[in-house]
Protein backbone atom coordinates (compact mmCIF):
# COMPACT_ATOMS: atom_id res chain seq x y z
CA UNK A 1 0.00 0.00 0.00
CA UNK A 2 1.14 3.22 -0.82
CA UNK A 3 1.22 6.55 1.60
CA UNK A 4 2.39 9.86 0.73
CA UNK A 5 3.69 10.45 4.63
CA UNK A 6 4.48 8.07 7.33
CA UNK A 7 5.25 8.54 10.88
CA UNK A 8 6.47 5.45 13.06
CA UNK A 9 5.61 6.32 16.22
CA UNK A 10 2.46 7.27 17.54
CA UNK A 11 3.86 9.06 21.26
CA UNK A 12 2.75 13.03 21.52
CA UNK A 13 6.13 13.51 18.88
CA UNK A 14 4.17 11.39 16.17
CA UNK A 15 0.93 12.48 16.67
CA UNK A 16 1.82 16.16 16.16
CA UNK A 17 3.73 15.77 13.03
CA UNK A 18 0.84 13.52 11.68
CA UNK A 19 -1.85 16.42 12.27
CA UNK A 20 1.09 19.11 11.22
CA UNK A 21 1.55 17.04 8.03
CA UNK A 22 -2.02 17.06 7.57
CA UNK A 23 -3.17 20.54 8.04
CA UNK A 24 0.38 21.42 5.81
CA UNK A 25 -1.16 19.04 3.21
CA UNK A 26 -4.44 18.07 3.43
CA UNK A 27 -4.35 16.08 -0.02
CA UNK A 28 -1.65 14.01 1.32
CA UNK A 29 -2.34 10.47 2.65
CA UNK A 30 -1.17 10.33 6.35
CA UNK A 31 -0.26 6.88 8.45
CA UNK A 32 0.89 6.37 12.12
CA UNK A 33 2.05 3.40 12.83
CA UNK A 34 2.41 2.57 16.82
CA UNK A 35 4.66 -0.31 18.51
CA UNK A 36 2.46 0.16 21.45
CA UNK A 37 -1.89 -0.06 21.18
CA UNK A 38 -1.69 0.71 25.10
CA UNK A 39 -0.08 4.02 25.12
CA UNK A 40 0.15 7.08 27.84
CA UNK A 41 0.79 10.60 28.21
CA UNK A 42 4.75 10.98 29.23
CA UNK A 43 4.43 13.42 31.55
CA UNK A 44 1.66 11.87 33.43
CA UNK A 45 3.48 8.95 34.14
CA UNK A 46 3.96 9.74 37.67
CA UNK A 47 0.38 10.62 38.59
CA UNK A 48 -1.06 7.83 37.38
CA UNK A 49 -0.11 5.71 40.52
CA UNK A 50 -1.91 8.04 43.20
CA UNK A 51 -3.30 11.59 41.77
CA UNK A 52 -5.11 10.20 39.23
CA UNK A 53 -8.51 8.42 39.80
CA UNK A 54 -7.29 5.55 37.10
CA UNK A 55 -4.14 4.79 34.89
CA UNK A 56 -6.35 4.79 32.08
CA UNK A 57 -7.25 8.66 33.05
CA UNK A 58 -3.78 9.05 31.23
CA UNK A 59 -4.15 7.46 28.31
CA UNK A 60 -3.07 8.68 24.90
CA UNK A 61 -5.60 8.15 22.72
CA UNK A 62 -6.26 7.83 18.76
CA UNK A 63 -9.05 10.82 18.84
CA UNK A 64 -7.11 13.46 17.58
CA UNK A 65 -5.80 11.29 14.55
CA UNK A 66 -9.25 9.93 13.65
CA UNK A 67 -10.33 13.54 14.15
CA UNK A 68 -8.12 14.68 11.32
CA UNK A 69 -8.41 11.88 9.05
CA UNK A 70 -5.35 10.22 9.94
CA UNK A 71 -5.12 6.42 9.58
CA UNK A 72 -3.20 4.57 11.78
CA UNK A 73 -1.99 0.89 12.62
CA UNK A 74 -0.55 -0.72 15.55
CA UNK A 75 2.19 -3.01 14.37
CA UNK A 76 6.00 -2.52 14.68
CA UNK A 77 8.28 -1.70 11.91
CA UNK A 78 11.20 -4.07 11.33
CA UNK A 79 12.72 -2.80 8.14
CA UNK A 80 13.09 0.70 6.00
CA UNK A 81 14.43 0.25 2.52
CA UNK A 82 15.16 4.26 1.82
CA UNK A 83 16.10 3.01 -2.34
CA UNK A 84 12.96 1.75 -2.51
CA UNK A 85 11.12 4.14 0.05
CA UNK A 86 9.12 1.12 1.32
CA UNK A 87 8.87 -0.30 4.97
CA UNK A 88 8.09 -3.74 6.20
CA UNK A 89 6.31 -4.68 9.41
CA UNK A 90 6.49 -7.38 12.22
CA UNK A 91 2.97 -8.51 10.73
CA UNK A 92 4.38 -8.88 7.06
CA UNK A 93 3.11 -5.94 5.56
CA UNK A 94 4.90 -3.54 3.17
CA UNK A 95 4.31 0.15 2.95
CA UNK A 96 5.68 2.53 0.36
CA UNK A 97 6.15 6.51 1.36
CA UNK A 98 7.19 9.93 -0.82
CA UNK A 99 8.85 10.91 2.75
CA UNK A 100 9.28 8.91 6.19
CA UNK A 101 8.73 10.81 9.85
CA UNK A 102 10.90 8.67 12.52
CA UNK A 103 9.39 9.60 16.16
CA UNK A 104 10.56 6.29 17.57
CA UNK A 105 11.40 7.80 20.99
CA UNK A 106 13.59 6.47 23.92
CA UNK A 107 14.68 3.38 25.67
CA UNK A 108 14.95 3.36 29.57
CA UNK A 109 18.35 2.90 30.68
CA UNK A 110 19.30 -0.39 32.26
CA UNK A 111 22.56 -0.09 33.86
CA UNK A 112 24.53 -3.46 34.59
CA UNK A 113 23.65 -3.78 38.45
CA UNK A 114 23.79 -7.28 39.69
CA UNK A 115 20.01 -8.47 40.50
CA UNK A 116 18.21 -6.16 38.25
CA UNK A 117 16.46 -8.95 36.74
CA UNK A 118 14.51 -9.51 39.79
CA UNK A 119 10.70 -8.78 40.14
CA UNK A 120 9.81 -5.65 41.50
CA UNK A 121 12.30 -3.32 39.56
CA UNK A 122 10.36 -1.38 37.24
CA UNK A 123 12.14 0.88 34.67
CA UNK A 124 9.63 3.32 33.57
CA UNK A 125 7.81 2.66 29.98
CA UNK A 126 4.98 4.03 28.31
CA UNK A 127 2.91 1.44 28.02
CA UNK A 128 -0.23 1.01 30.26
CA UNK A 129 -0.24 -2.24 30.92
CA UNK A 130 3.17 -1.90 32.54
CA UNK A 131 2.32 1.07 34.57
CA UNK A 132 -0.45 -0.85 35.99
CA UNK A 133 1.57 -3.15 37.70
CA UNK A 134 3.68 -1.20 39.02
CA UNK A 135 0.64 0.86 40.76
CA UNK A 136 -0.56 -2.21 41.65
CA UNK A 137 2.87 -2.92 43.45
CA UNK A 138 3.60 0.04 44.72
CA UNK A 139 -0.01 -0.01 46.90
CA UNK A 140 1.54 -2.83 48.50
CA UNK A 141 4.81 -2.39 49.12
CA UNK A 142 6.75 -1.18 52.81
CA UNK A 143 9.79 -0.12 51.12
CA UNK A 144 10.26 1.81 48.31
CA UNK A 145 13.27 3.03 46.78
CA UNK A 146 13.85 5.34 43.23
CA UNK A 147 17.18 5.05 41.63
CA UNK A 148 17.70 8.44 40.32
CA UNK A 149 17.09 12.10 41.86
CA UNK A 150 16.16 14.55 39.07
CA UNK A 151 12.80 14.90 37.06
CA UNK A 152 11.60 11.57 37.10
CA UNK A 153 12.63 10.54 40.49
CA UNK A 154 11.98 13.34 42.31
CA UNK A 155 8.47 13.59 40.90
CA UNK A 156 7.54 9.51 41.49
CA UNK A 157 8.76 10.27 45.05
CA UNK A 158 6.55 13.23 45.44
CA UNK A 159 3.78 11.23 44.27
CA UNK A 160 4.41 8.15 46.12
CA UNK A 161 4.73 10.16 49.81
CA UNK A 162 1.12 10.16 49.79
CA UNK A 163 1.17 6.43 50.37
CA UNK A 164 0.00 6.50 53.91
CA UNK A 165 2.02 3.14 55.01
CA UNK A 166 5.55 3.15 52.64
CA UNK A 167 8.82 4.51 53.19
CA UNK A 168 10.04 6.24 50.50
CA UNK A 169 13.99 6.71 49.32
CA UNK A 170 15.96 8.12 46.74
CA UNK A 171 19.03 6.81 45.97
CA UNK A 172 21.11 9.86 43.24
CA UNK A 173 25.00 9.86 42.78
CA UNK A 174 24.97 13.36 42.67
CA UNK A 175 25.15 15.43 45.68
CA UNK A 176 21.95 16.85 44.81
CA UNK A 177 18.57 16.25 43.51
CA UNK A 178 17.67 17.94 40.50
CA UNK A 179 21.48 18.41 39.70
CA UNK A 180 22.01 18.97 35.91
CA UNK A 181 19.24 21.38 35.83
CA UNK A 182 19.11 23.90 38.65
CA UNK A 183 21.63 25.24 40.91
CA UNK A 184 22.34 24.54 44.57
CA UNK A 185 19.89 27.05 46.20
CA UNK A 186 17.25 25.70 43.82
CA UNK A 187 18.03 21.83 44.51
CA UNK A 188 17.71 22.18 48.16
CA UNK A 189 14.32 23.94 47.80
CA UNK A 190 13.17 20.72 46.40
CA UNK A 191 15.20 18.44 48.96
CA UNK A 192 13.79 20.68 51.82
CA UNK A 193 10.41 19.72 50.32
CA UNK A 194 10.99 16.15 49.83
CA UNK A 195 12.22 15.67 53.27
CA UNK A 196 9.33 17.59 54.64
CA UNK A 197 7.11 14.66 52.99
CA UNK A 198 8.98 12.48 54.42
CA UNK A 199 11.32 11.10 51.83
CA UNK A 200 14.69 9.94 52.74
CA UNK A 201 17.34 11.61 50.59
CA UNK A 202 20.57 9.35 49.91
CA UNK A 203 22.69 11.57 47.75
CA UNK A 204 26.66 11.41 46.67
CA UNK A 205 26.17 6.99 46.82
CA UNK A 206 25.79 4.36 43.67
CA UNK A 207 23.46 1.51 44.07
CA UNK A 208 25.91 -1.56 43.79
CA UNK A 209 23.54 -4.84 43.66
CA UNK A 210 19.98 -5.83 44.27
CA UNK A 211 19.62 -7.83 46.79
CA UNK A 212 16.83 -10.78 47.19
CA UNK A 213 15.64 -14.32 45.83
CA UNK A 214 12.89 -14.45 42.94
CA UNK A 215 12.04 -10.71 43.84
CA UNK A 216 13.90 -7.83 45.27
CA UNK A 217 14.34 -7.31 48.91
CA UNK A 218 16.89 -4.77 49.70
CA UNK A 219 19.66 -2.44 48.00
CA UNK A 220 23.14 -2.35 48.31
CA UNK A 221 25.53 1.07 48.63
CA UNK A 222 28.43 1.88 47.75
CA UNK A 223 28.63 3.57 51.71
CA UNK A 224 28.77 -0.66 52.74
CA UNK A 225 24.97 0.52 53.84
CA UNK A 226 22.30 -2.07 53.19
CA UNK A 227 18.41 -0.73 52.87
CA UNK A 228 15.20 -2.63 52.47
CA UNK A 229 12.92 -2.59 49.35
CA UNK A 230 10.22 -4.62 48.31
CA UNK A 231 9.55 -2.06 44.99
CA UNK A 232 12.73 -0.46 42.99
CA UNK A 233 11.38 2.10 40.17
CA UNK A 234 14.65 3.14 38.08
CA UNK A 235 14.42 6.69 36.96
CA UNK A 236 17.71 7.12 35.37
CA UNK A 237 17.57 8.46 32.26
CA UNK A 238 16.90 6.96 28.62
CA UNK A 239 19.14 7.02 25.27
CA UNK A 240 17.35 7.31 21.87
CA UNK A 241 15.74 4.55 19.94
CA UNK A 242 17.58 4.48 16.74
CA UNK A 243 18.26 0.83 16.29
CA UNK A 244 16.27 1.24 13.50
CA UNK A 245 17.46 4.10 11.55
CA UNK A 246 21.13 2.48 12.22
CA UNK A 247 19.86 -0.66 10.67
CA UNK A 248 18.68 1.64 7.70
CA UNK A 249 22.05 3.23 7.04
CA UNK A 250 21.14 6.35 8.57
CA UNK A 251 24.15 8.98 10.36
CA UNK A 252 23.65 7.99 13.81
CA UNK A 253 25.33 10.73 16.14
CA UNK A 254 27.96 9.80 19.65
CA UNK A 255 25.15 10.01 22.25
CA UNK A 256 22.89 7.21 19.75
CA UNK A 257 20.74 10.01 18.75
CA UNK A 258 19.85 10.09 14.65
CA UNK A 259 21.46 13.19 13.16
CA UNK A 260 19.25 16.04 11.41
CA UNK A 261 19.42 19.28 10.34
CA UNK A 262 17.87 22.42 11.71
CA UNK A 263 14.83 20.69 9.84
CA UNK A 264 14.62 17.72 11.20
CA UNK A 265 15.76 15.88 7.97
CA UNK A 266 18.01 12.96 8.23
CA UNK A 267 21.11 11.93 5.78
CA UNK A 268 18.39 10.94 3.63
CA UNK A 269 16.33 13.86 2.46
CA UNK A 270 13.18 12.07 2.33
CA UNK A 271 13.33 10.60 6.17
CA UNK A 272 12.44 13.19 9.09
CA UNK A 273 13.75 12.20 12.86
CA UNK A 274 11.96 14.14 15.84
CA UNK A 275 11.60 13.69 19.29
CA UNK A 276 13.74 11.51 21.69
CA UNK A 277 15.31 9.73 18.66
CA UNK A 278 17.24 12.57 17.29
CA UNK A 279 20.07 14.29 18.46
CA UNK A 280 19.76 17.65 20.04
CA UNK A 281 22.32 20.39 20.00
CA UNK A 282 22.65 23.18 22.89
CA UNK A 283 21.06 26.36 21.52
CA UNK A 284 24.29 28.44 23.40
CA UNK A 285 27.03 26.05 22.64
CA UNK A 286 26.27 23.98 19.81
CA UNK A 287 26.84 21.30 21.62
CA UNK A 288 25.08 17.55 21.74
CA UNK A 289 22.97 17.44 24.66
CA UNK A 290 20.51 14.74 26.08
CA UNK A 291 17.04 16.38 26.26
CA UNK A 292 14.01 14.36 25.68
CA UNK A 293 11.18 16.26 26.68
CA UNK A 294 7.50 16.64 25.30
CA UNK A 295 7.70 19.78 24.90
CA UNK A 296 10.86 19.74 23.17
CA UNK A 297 9.22 16.89 20.82
CA UNK A 298 6.12 18.20 19.90
CA UNK A 299 8.24 21.57 18.70
CA UNK A 300 9.99 19.57 16.61
CA UNK A 301 6.95 17.42 15.44
CA UNK A 302 5.67 21.30 13.82
CA UNK A 303 8.74 22.29 12.12
CA UNK A 304 8.89 18.87 10.80
CA UNK A 305 5.23 18.10 9.89
CA UNK A 306 4.95 21.66 8.01
CA UNK A 307 8.03 21.18 6.16
CA UNK A 308 7.91 18.09 4.67
CA UNK A 309 7.48 19.10 1.03
CA UNK A 310 8.64 22.30 1.04
CA UNK A 311 10.29 24.76 3.56
CA UNK A 312 7.33 26.55 4.89
CA UNK A 313 7.75 27.52 8.49
CA UNK A 314 11.32 28.96 9.24
CA UNK A 315 12.85 27.70 11.85
CA UNK A 316 14.52 30.58 13.98
CA UNK A 317 15.52 28.45 16.76
CA UNK A 318 18.33 26.35 15.84
CA UNK A 319 19.07 24.29 19.03
CA UNK A 320 17.53 23.00 21.83
CA UNK A 321 16.89 25.03 24.68
CA UNK A 322 16.38 22.70 28.08
CA UNK A 323 13.08 23.95 29.57
CA UNK A 324 12.06 21.91 32.44
CA UNK A 325 8.91 22.29 34.96
CA UNK A 326 8.34 20.24 37.81
CA UNK A 327 6.15 20.33 41.42
CA UNK A 328 6.92 19.02 44.95
CA UNK A 329 4.40 19.29 46.88
CA UNK A 330 3.17 22.94 46.80
CA UNK A 331 6.37 24.07 45.06
CA UNK A 332 6.55 25.15 41.71
CA UNK A 333 10.15 24.50 40.10
CA UNK A 334 11.27 25.66 36.76
CA UNK A 335 15.04 25.99 34.40
CA UNK A 336 15.37 27.23 30.55
CA UNK A 337 18.90 27.52 29.21
CA UNK A 338 21.87 27.28 31.01
CA UNK A 339 22.66 27.21 34.46
CA UNK A 340 25.23 29.71 36.61
CA UNK A 341 27.20 26.58 37.08
CA UNK A 342 26.85 25.32 33.76
CA UNK A 343 27.86 28.91 32.13
CA UNK A 344 30.83 28.91 34.03
CA UNK A 345 32.07 25.09 33.03
CA UNK A 346 31.14 26.21 29.48
CA UNK A 347 34.05 29.33 30.03
CA UNK A 348 31.32 32.22 29.78
CA UNK A 349 31.86 35.98 31.26
CA UNK A 350 28.52 36.15 33.14
CA UNK A 351 26.47 38.26 35.62
CA UNK A 352 24.13 36.95 37.83
CA UNK A 353 20.27 38.51 39.37
CA UNK A 354 18.42 37.39 42.37
CA UNK A 355 15.10 38.37 43.01
CA UNK A 356 12.54 37.29 45.53
CA UNK A 357 8.78 39.08 45.77
CA UNK A 358 5.25 37.38 46.37
CA UNK A 359 3.09 36.33 43.58
CA UNK A 360 0.47 38.50 44.57
CA UNK A 361 0.18 41.96 45.96
CA UNK A 362 -0.05 42.92 48.46
CA UNK A 363 1.75 39.64 50.36
CA UNK A 364 -1.37 39.28 52.49
CA UNK A 365 -3.62 38.22 49.83
CA UNK A 366 -5.13 34.85 49.90
CA UNK A 367 -3.01 32.51 48.32
CA UNK A 368 -0.26 33.87 48.46
CA UNK A 369 3.18 32.34 47.55
CA UNK A 370 6.73 33.39 47.53
CA UNK A 371 8.87 33.34 44.50
CA UNK A 372 12.27 33.53 43.63
CA UNK A 373 13.87 34.19 40.33
CA UNK A 374 17.65 33.99 39.23
CA UNK A 375 18.80 35.34 35.47
CA UNK A 376 22.14 34.62 33.65
CA UNK A 377 23.41 36.81 31.54
CA UNK A 378 26.43 37.26 29.12
CA UNK A 379 28.42 39.93 30.84
CA UNK A 380 29.62 41.56 27.94
CA UNK A 381 26.67 41.08 25.71
CA UNK A 382 24.10 41.48 28.13
CA UNK A 383 21.97 38.66 26.63
CA UNK A 384 20.19 36.50 28.47
CA UNK A 385 21.52 33.01 28.76
CA UNK A 386 19.59 30.88 31.61
CA UNK A 387 17.06 31.36 34.00
CA UNK A 388 15.46 29.47 37.08
CA UNK A 389 11.83 30.19 38.91
CA UNK A 390 10.50 28.42 42.59
CA UNK A 391 7.23 29.52 43.76
CA UNK A 392 3.62 28.54 43.33
CA UNK A 393 1.82 28.01 40.64
CA UNK A 394 2.93 31.22 38.42
CA UNK A 395 6.02 29.77 38.17
CA UNK A 396 5.15 27.23 35.79
CA UNK A 397 4.92 30.18 32.85
CA UNK A 398 7.18 32.56 34.76
CA UNK A 399 9.80 29.67 33.26
CA UNK A 400 8.10 29.80 29.81
CA UNK A 401 8.13 33.38 29.79
CA UNK A 402 11.91 32.85 30.53
CA UNK A 403 12.23 30.61 27.66
CA UNK A 404 11.36 32.62 25.25
CA UNK A 405 13.48 35.58 25.87
CA UNK A 406 16.41 33.29 25.77
CA UNK A 407 14.43 31.73 22.12
CA UNK A 408 14.64 35.50 21.14
CA UNK A 409 17.98 36.27 22.83
CA UNK A 410 16.52 39.02 24.44
CA UNK A 411 18.69 41.87 26.23
CA UNK A 412 19.18 42.62 30.02
CA UNK A 413 17.90 46.06 29.23
CA UNK A 414 15.08 44.82 27.39
CA UNK A 415 13.51 42.59 30.63
CA UNK A 416 14.46 46.02 32.97
CA UNK A 417 11.83 48.01 30.68
CA UNK A 418 9.56 44.82 30.25
CA UNK A 419 6.01 45.94 29.89
CA UNK A 420 3.76 43.88 32.00
CA UNK A 421 -0.14 43.03 32.98
CA UNK A 422 -0.38 42.96 36.62
CA UNK A 423 -3.47 42.42 38.95
CA UNK A 424 -3.61 41.68 42.66
CA UNK A 425 -4.92 38.21 42.85
CA UNK A 426 -2.71 36.90 39.81
CA UNK A 427 0.66 38.87 39.63
CA UNK A 428 3.51 40.46 41.78
CA UNK A 429 2.93 44.07 42.11
CA UNK A 430 4.78 46.04 39.35
CA UNK A 431 7.00 47.66 41.50
CA UNK A 432 8.74 43.91 42.27
CA UNK A 433 7.87 42.22 39.24
CA UNK A 434 11.16 39.82 39.54
CA UNK A 435 11.90 39.67 36.02
CA UNK A 436 12.62 43.08 36.13
CA UNK A 437 14.14 43.48 39.57
CA UNK A 438 16.21 39.90 38.96
CA UNK A 439 17.47 42.49 35.80
CA UNK A 440 17.87 45.53 37.70
CA UNK A 441 19.72 43.18 39.98
CA UNK A 442 21.92 41.82 37.80
CA UNK A 443 23.10 45.38 36.44
CA UNK A 444 23.72 46.19 39.66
Amino acid sequence: MKYDIIIIGGGPAGVIAAITAKKSYPEKKVLVIKSVGGGVIPCGIPYMLTTLLKPEDNALGNAPLEKNKIDFKVDEVIEINKERKEIKTKNNELFKYEKLVLATGSNPIMPPIEGIEKKGIYNIQKEMNHLKNLKKDSGEAKNIVIVGGGFIGVEFADELSKLKDAKISIVELMPEVLANSFDPEFSELAKQKLVDEGVELITGEKVLKFNGNERVESISLSNNKQIPAELVILGIGASPNSDLAKRTGLEIGKGRGIVVDEYLRTSDSDIFAIGDCAEKKDFFTRKRINIMLASTATAEARIAGANLFKINVLRENKGTIATYSTQVGDLVLGSAGMTENTAIKEGFEIIVGNAECTDKHPGGMPGTNKLKVKLIFSKQSHILLGGQVAGGNSAGEIINIIGLSLQKRILLTELETLQMATHPKLTPAPTMYPLVTAAQDALR
